[in-house]
């Protein structure tokens, strides 16, 4: 069997997937169907509000049995539907803010070097400012900048009042040391919630973090739209990256969920996975998560966006989540789907959160 990979799905680092991450020694599983033809991985791409809809643990108008329930396909998550409705509840806050006291938020991003995977995201995340009425600032910065130059510039943003967010476009240059720069960005402008005082803040019982990242904050908000039951339910997130996996499991114990975390050193990662109401998956493997990986009724949001061969797309790949979307769909309650689930969701965070760091800012309710 081909070496497998772990990765964390916001970065472009890969690590060694132990065996341990693994089905243990059994019968073959046939492909994912999303994969009919074995094709090779490639690197994994980096990857409030609307009265809420009816709690997924509502009983429809005509109660269904248990075993009708297996059957019945799973209820798709839409995130882009989501994140649509985040962006418009926005845009009608910042007009109101401008309104009440002239004043409009502002989100200032970083970029260091070329790559044109960072350039599409910070293109993105400028014109979904412009879309809510959020101003916009853009520094880009040479490969071969320095770290001082970099600090320099956040340091001036640090101090413009009409700066209410900062980002700093990762990956940076290998040659850059990311938690120096992170830990420049003023905690109370830290909107992408990064700074180790903002995590250590959600960590805690009785404090809340300023920011809480991106991409796990877009995770909770849609099984909340989504009316997924949080408080006393078991929820398994794979992966611990410092970006997803971790702050998303602090997110969930937040809620009363009761929470494990399985890792590349996880023994049965399958069984532990099983007997979860939630799995938020977040590894950056395609397809690691099977259909026997899922509960019946469970509700899956997979944060993986991994390009997979494909010589029928007209770009030559397409994109396949971390977890195996044909058959996890036939079991659980509840999926994103992959390109359409997540992805959407971590823009309209950032918005959300550039929003928040204005009103307190300014005392605004």
């Amino acid at each position: 069997m081909a070496s497998s990979i772990l990765s964390d799905c916001s970065s472009a680092r890969l690590l060694p997937l132990r065996r341990a991450l693994l089905p243990p020694r059994a019968p073959r599983l046939r492909p994912c169907p999303a994969l009919a033809h074995p094709r090779r991985l490639l690197v994994a791409a980096r990857p409030q509000l609307l009265p809420r809809p009816r709690r997924m643990d509502s009983p429809p108008a005509a109660t269904a049995s248990s075993a009708d329930s297996a059957d019945a396909p799973a209820k798709v998550i839409d995130g882009k539907l989501v994140a649509k409705q985040v962006r418009e509840e926005i845009a009608v806050e910042v007009t109101r803010m401008k309104d009440a006291i002239g004043i409009v938020p502002g989100l200032a991003v970083i970029l260091v070097g070329s790559r044109k995977d960072s350039q599409t995201y910070v293109r993105n995340k400028k014109k979904a400012c412009e879309a809510v009425g959020i101003k916009s600032y853009e520094v880009n910065l040479p490969e071969d900048s320095s770290e001082e130059e970099v600090i320099k510039h956040i340091a001036s943003f640090n101090s413009d009042p009409s700066v209410h967010g900062i980002l700093v476009q990762l990956p940076l240059p290998r040659h850059m040391n990311d938690e120096n720069i992170l830990n420049a960005v003023s905690i109370e402008k830290d909107v992408d919630g990064f700074h180790p005082l903002n995590i250590g803040r959600l960590a805690m019982q009785g404090r809340d973090p300023f920011f809480v990242p991106c991409t796990p904050k877009g995770c909770m908000e849609l099984l909340h739209r989504f009316g997924v039951e949080i408080k006393g339910k078991r929820a398994v997130v794979i992966g611990r990256s410092n970006i997803v996996g971790m702050p998303a499991a602090l997110l969930l114990q937040k809620a009363n969920a009761t929470v494990s975390i399985v890792h590349s050193q996880t023994k049965n990662p399958e069984e532990i996975t099983r007997q979860a109401d939630i799995v938020i998956a977040a590894v950056g493997v395609a397809n690691l998560v099977r259909g026997n990986w899922i509960k019946p009724g469970a509700a899956i949001i997979d944060v993986g966006i991994n390009p997979v061969d494909d010589p029928e797309s007209p770009r030559g790949y397409r994109l396949v989540g971390d977890v195996c979307y044909e058959e996890a769909s036939k079991v659980a309650g509840a999926i994103t789907p992959v390109p359409g689930g997540v992805g959407p969701m971590t823009i309209a965070m950032l918005l959300s959160n550039t929003l928040e760091s204005a009103k307190r800012t300014h005392k605004f309710k």
